[in-house]
C-alpha cells in the first residue's frame, strides 16, 4: 500500500510559478506520517517547491487544506480523483467549512486527524471509507513523533517545527484558531516533547503553538526541562506572559529568542470590538510598558497586526506603521483582516452584506493574495489593500531595516540575534513584493 501526502501552495504569480523562499517543514503531514504503519510506503510532495507527479501510482492521497490553499487543494484533488485515486482532506478549512471541502474529496477529517488516521487506513483496506471522520482535538501526537526523514533535501529553513500545545483560550472574533478549538487549549506530555527534541538534529526550534504560555504552570514545567538541552527556540505567545516574572525568567534561561505576538491594533476601540481583551490592561498605554518589558528580557518580537477593523482609517494604518518602526520590532506583519468562514467576523460581515467576491473569496477567480475581501467602514476595499501593502513596504524598506537593527537590547543583544535579524529581514522583504497580488490556485 502507498500513501501520498501533499502540502498545497497558495497559488502562482501573474506570469510564473511561485517558489516560497521562506518555506518551513509541513509539520502536520510529518505528524500524520508518524502515525502511519511502517509497512506502508509514504511519499511527501510539497507543492510550494516541486511538481506533483499525478501519474505516479498511489492508493491514497492526503491533502492538508487551509483557507488560502483551498482552491489549489481542489485542483490537486481533481487530478487524482479522475485517475481513480482516493483523496482524503483535512486541515483547518476542512473543519471550518466541511460542506464545501467534502465536495472535493472522497473523505474529510473534521478536527485533528491523528486520532482517526489508523481508522481511515483500515476502512480504506476494507472498502468502507466514510465520508466524514471526526478527530479529537484534545490529544496531541500521543507518543508519536513526526517522520522528519520526509523533509530531507527539500530546502526548508534550518529550523525544526514542533508543538507543545494547541489552541488558545482567547476568543478573538476574526480568529480561525479560536473557532477550530472553541477557545480551549491542550498540552502534550512534557517528557514526550523533550524526547522529540533529543531525537532530531536541529537545535533551533519553532514551537508552532497558538499560544505557548496559555497554561502558565505547564509552560514553566516545559521551560525548566528545556534549560539543560541548550537549544534556541521561538514561538507564539500573548502579552500576559509579562505579568509573571518566574515564567519570563525560565523562558529566557531555556533559550527563548523571541515570539510572534498578536498586538493586532493600538486602538482600544478596535481591541474591544475584536474581543482581544487579553491585550487590554487597566492602565493601557499603547503597549508602552509591555514593550519596555520585552526589551528588558531581550526578546525579539514579530509583531502581528491586523488592519481593516471598524475604527481603522488610512491615516491610522500609516501611524501604526510609524509606531512599529519606531519600536524597532525585529519583524512585523500587517495583515488585512480576513473573514474566515464560520468565524464570528464572517457571520457579522455576511449579515451586514459587506462580504465581497460572493462571500467565498478564497475560491473567486478575481481575488488576489493580500487583497481586501470585504467592505471596510472608513475606506474602500482598494484603499485598504493599498494601505496594508504600503505598511509592509515601509516596514520592510532598506531604511527601516537599517534603523530597526540598532536596538542593543534586542536585535543587537547578541551575535546570534543579530544574525537572525540580518538573515530573515531581506528574505521577508523579497516575499512582501513577490507575493502581493498573486493568484490563488494554479495560474492557468
Amino acid at each position: 500500500m502507498k500513501i501520498t501526502l501533499i502540502k498545497p501552495k497558495i497559488g502562482d504569480l501573474m506570469n510564473s510559478t511561485y517558489i516560497d523562499e521562506a518555506r518551513m517543514e509541513p509539520l502536520q503531514l510529518g505528524v500524520i506520517a508518524g502515525f502511519t504503519p511502517k509497512n506502508i510506503e509514504l511519499k511527501l510532495y510539497d507543492d510550494r517547491l516541486e511538481k506533483i507527479p499525478y501519474d505516479e501510482p498511489t492508493d491514497i492521497v492526503a491533502i492538508t487544506v487551509e483557507t488560502f490553499t483551498a482552491k489549489r487543494s481542489y485542483e490537486i484533488s481533481r487530478e487524482y480523483m479522475k485517475r481513480g485515486v482516493k483523496v482524503i482532506m483535512g486541515g483547518m478549512h476542512s473543519t471550518l467549512f466541511p460542506e464545501e471541502v467534502e465536495e472535493h474529496a472522497d473523505s474529510i477529517v473534521i478536527g485533528d486527524a491523528e486520532t482517526v488516521w489508523l481508522e481511515i487506513i483500515k476502512d480504506f483496506n476494507n472498502g468502507k471509507l466514510k465520508k466524514r471522520y471526526y478527530g479529537k482535538t484534545e490529544i496531541i501526537q500521543n507518543n508519536s513523533f513526526p517522520r522528519r526523514e520526509l523533509f530531507k533535501n527539500k530546502g526548508y529553513l534550518k529550523i525544526s517545527l514542533m508543538q507543545f500545545s494547541r489552541g488558545c483560550t482567547n476568543k478573538c472574533n476574526f480568529c480561525a484558531t479560536s473557532k477550530f478549538f472553541q477557545g480551549k487549549h491542550y498540552c502534550r506530555e512534557i517528557n514526550e516533547v523533550i524526547r522529540e527534541i533529543k531525537e532530531q538534529k536541529l537545535k533551533f526550534i519553532f514551537f508552532v503553538d497558538d499560544n505557548i504560555i496559555a497554561n502558565k504552570i505547564k509552560a514553566k514545567g516545559l521551560f525548566r526541562q528545556l534549560i539543560p538541552l541548550k537549544i534556541k527556540w521561538v514561538s507564539q505567545a500573548s502579552l500576559d506572559m509579562l505579568e509573571d516574572e518566574e515564567l519570563m525568567n525560565l523562558m529566557v534561561k531555556s533559550g527563548c529568542l523571541g515570539h510572534v505576538i498578536g498586538f493586532e491594533s493600538t486602538d482600544l476601540k478596535n481591541l474591544d470590538s475584536m474581543q482581544k481583551s487579553i491585550n487590554i490592561s487597566n492602565d493601557f498605554d499603547c503597549y508602552k510598558s509591555a514593550i519596555k518589558k520585552l526589551r528588558k528580557w531581550g526578546l525579539q518580537t514579530w509583531a502581528a497586526f491586523t488592519v481593516g477593523h471598524e475604527h481603522d482609517t488610512i491615516d491610522s494604518i500609516k501611524k501604526l506603521t510609524d509606531w512599529a518602526i519606531k519600536n524597532k520590532f525585529t519583524f512585523a506583519a500587517f495583515n488585512i483582516l480576513m473573514p474566515y468562514p464560520n468565524t464570528p467576523l464572517y457571520e457579522k460581515l455576511k449579515k451586514e452584506k459587506r462580504l465581497l467576491y460572493g462571500g467565498k473569496w478564497w475560491l473567486h477567480k478575481d481575488y488576489r493574495f493580500n487583497y481586501a475581501s470585504f467592505i471596510p467602514k472608513n475606506m474602500t476595499p482598494e484603499e485598504l489593500t493599498e494601505a496594508a501593502f504600503n505598511a509592509r513596504k515601509r516596514f520592510n524598506s532598506y531604511s527601516s531595516i537599517f534603523r530597526r537593527a540598532f536596538d542593543f537590547k534586542t536585535n543587537m543583544r547578541s551575535i546570534e540575534k543579530f544574525w537572525i535579524y540580518l538573515q530573515y529581514n531581506p528574505l521577508f522583504r523579497r516575499e512582501t513584493f513577490k507575493k502581493q497580488g498573486m493568484h490563488l490556485g494554479k495560474n492557468l
